[in-house]
């Protein structure tokens, strides 16, 4: 299993739409890619700007199908403006 881990801080004005959008976007993530098998959003009770994601895929191919979805592509290009960082991590899932 792949595991990607994001996070994100958000400019101020754009925190409640981009927590819209990365809903909508981990939605259709779960529901129409089969081989993604988690995809969590959460959000910095202290830090409202600060989200935390973490995904779970069948494999790299799935990561891969990920990245080339419809859905992410148009979510990535609408919310980039909105972006003050952006830190991606890779892991490979040994357990369970």
């Amino acid at each position: 299993m792949q595991v990607l881990v994001v996070e994100f801080i958000i400019k101020p004005a754009f925190v409640e739409a981009f927590q819209q959008a990365i809903v909508d976007n981990a939605r259709a993530s779960r529901e129409g890619e089969p081989g993604c098998r988690q995809f969590d959003v959460c959000r910095d009770p202290a830090d409202a700007a600060k989200f935390f994601l973490y995904e779970l895929y069948d494999d790299e191919a799935a990561v891969q199908a990920h990245l080339r979805a419809p859905h992410f592509l148009q979510m990535n290009e609408a919310t980039t403006p909105w972006v003050e960082e952006k830190t991606v991590w890779r892991y490979e899932r040994v357990a369970p």
